[in-house]
C-alpha cells in the first residue's frame, strides 16, 4: 500500500471517528448512541486493516479485526438488550424521559 492510500484510509478513519463520537454526544436517543458506537468501531476496524497492511503484517491485522468484530457483536447484543429493557420500562428511548432509576 502506498503512503497516499494510507493517508486516505487514515482520513476516512478520522472522519468515521469524529462522526461516531459526535453522534454519541449530541443525542439523547439510545438507539442513535448505539449507531454512533458502531460507526466508531467500523472506523477502528478500518484503521487496523490499513496499519496491518502498511506494516507488512496483514495476517495479524486480519486476526485482530476478527477479534474486534466478535467483541463488537457481543457489546452490541448486550447494549441492545439494555436499550430494549429501557424502552419497555420508560416507553421511550429518550434518556431524559427516564423515570427515576432504582439503585
Amino acid at each position: 500500500m502506498s503512503p497516499d492510500i494510507f493517508w486516505i484510509f487514515t482520513s476516512v478513519f478520522a472522519l468515521l471517528l469524529i462522526m461516531g463520537i459526535y453522534g454519541m454526544l449530541v443525542t439523547f436517543n439510545l438507539l442513535r448512541i448505539l449507531i454512533g458506537l458502531e460507526i466508531v468501531m467500523k472506523g477502528v476496524t478500518l484503521f487496523v486493516i490499513a496499519a496491518g497492511h502498511l506494516s507488512g503484517q496483514p495476517a495479524l491485522a486480519q486476526s485482530m479485526v476478527i477479534t474486534i468484530i466478535i467483541v463488537e457483536v457481543v457489546v452490541m447484543i448486550i447494549a441492545a438488550g439494555i436499550v430494549i429493557s429501557f424502552q419497555r420500562e420508560n416507553d421511550s428511548l429518550h434518556v431524559r424521559s427516564a423515570k427515576r432509576m432504582k439503585g
